[in-house]
């Protein structure tokens, strides 16, 4: 969703800029749980309720993320959450936390990589997988590792915007348009 990506683009790089202040392993825990919380439809609900006002939302939601005897959430993280209740955005808060979590692998020279694999890889494997997938894609990767019994064997890597597929699924397709060509 191209318009939501838009929106958040400005919070991300404001949460980033403000991550000199606080530690930003600290801010993506935060914004992570966050955009838990935000995910949530009875919460939205609540939140646009137009009788609820900001600080009512602005309450549940510091409550729901610091859960019972939690640490409060940072000053940054809470100055984010006021400026997103408050401007009417609580939608965005997922891709809030997607966006700033993207910038962080930017600064550190670490792309996400989605390895899609017919069968759960063991940490060794995965080790060796991504050794090769850094070579191949020039940087390091923070890899996670998603099961999909469709391709069949093989794997399919995502790294932002770069698709990597070697499953059989994908080699039988190609397969079927060399024979229908």
């Amino acid at each position: 969703m191209a318009e939501l990506a838009t929106i958040a683009r400005p919070y991300a790089e404001a949460l980033f800029k403000a991550d000199g202040v606080t530690d930003a392993g600290l801010l993506a825990t935060e914004m992570r749980t966050l955009a838990g919380v935000a995910a949530n439809p009875q919460l939205r609900q609540f939140a646009d309720n137009p009788k609820v006002t900001a600080e009512q939302v602005f309450d549940l939601v510091t409550s729901v993320a610091q859960g019972p005897g939690a640490a409060p959430l940072s000053t940054p993280t809470r100055n984010l959450l006021r400026m997103v209740i408050e401007n009417g955005r609580l939608a965005a808060l997922p891709e809030i936390a997607h966006q700033y979590q993207a910038l962080l692998s930017e600064r550190s020279g670490t792309s996400d990589a989605i390895v899609y694999s017919a069968f759960p890889i063991e940490p060794a494997q995965l080790r060796d997988v991504v050794a090769t997938l850094e070579k191949r894609f020039g940087r390091r990767l923070a890899a996670s590792v998603v099961v999909d019994p469709e391709l069949i064997g093989g794997i399919r890597v995502v790294v932002g915007d770069e698709v990597l597929d070697t499953s059989i699924r994908a080699r039988l397709e190609q397969m079927k348009v060399a024979l229908t060509a």
